[in-house]
């Protein structure tokens, strides 16, 4: 579904992603792990669109993206879930899913998309009239996952869905992420929460400095030398 090929991203002439290759199926939750700085972000935000390499070539379904802007890519069903959540805090739940659906063409499809969206995410509609910025961190996190959603992607992207989340919500978190890939979409997820993000994985790509260092099915990797005394402090 997704390739990326040997793709070198900088900023200001300094490149954050060095010659990274990648590859995701169909179906499939895909991670990138790696710590802070190692260039997950980047490589996300190459995807989709908001930046564009300097070297290489992406392809989704084998069409190339990696020159388009993110409103094309976004047209493609590629949705990304900023780090941070980035929601519009003084517009209402309704308001920020609604913009979420911009690149969908009719009301009824609209309408089909926010019951589904519901589904997964009750307290959305319990709360859809409520401004956005009164969420807790958790909540906001399933706003930010449905807005994503709203756009009806193939590919759902996510980048640090847990952070700053107690345990108990990241939990919550991953077992959406699980719900979300049943129910036919594909994942890619970028995580410094490495545990978790394996466990859930059918394979994953670990970075270091720019570079993918290894990679693998997500069991395996949890049983990797370097995963354990790199990120799990085992």
């Amino acid at each position: 579904m997704l390739s990326v090929n040997n793709i070198s991203v900088g900023y200001k002439g300094l490149l954050a992603v060095q010659d990274v290759s990648f590859q995701i199926n169909q179906g499939e939750i895909v991670s990138l792990i790696g710590s802070n700085g190692a260039g997950k972000s980047t490589i996300v935000k190459t995807v989709a669109g908001l930046m564009h390499p300097v070297k290489g070539e992406i392809t989704f379904e084998k069409e190339p993206i990696h020159t388009i802007p993110p409103y094309d890519v976004v047209k493609k069903k590629i949705s990304m879930i900023p780090e941070g959540r980035q929601l519009f805090g003084r517009l209402s739940v309704l308001d920020n899913l609604l913009l979420g659906s911009y690149s969908l063409t009719s009301n009824e499809e609209i309408q089909k998309t926010l019951e589904n969206v519901y589904r997964l995410f009750p307290i959305l509609k319990e709360r859809k009239n409520q401004r956005s910025d009164t969420f807790s961190g958790g909540e906001q996190q399933q706003l930010a996952i449905a807005r994503g959603l709203m756009s009806r992607p193939s590919l759902l992207m996510l980048d640090e869905p847990s952070l700053g989340l107690g345990p108990k919500l990241v939990s919550d978190i991953f077992r959406i992420i699980q719900e979300i890939n049943c129910n036919g979409v594909t994942i890619l997820l970028v995580e410094q929460n490495v545990h978790e993000a394996l466990e859930i994985s059918h394979r994953a790509y670990v970075l270091q400095t720019g570079r993918v260092v290894l990679e693998g099915k997500g069991e395996e990797l949890l049983q990797s030398d370097l995963v354990r005394q790199a990120y799990l402090g085992m």
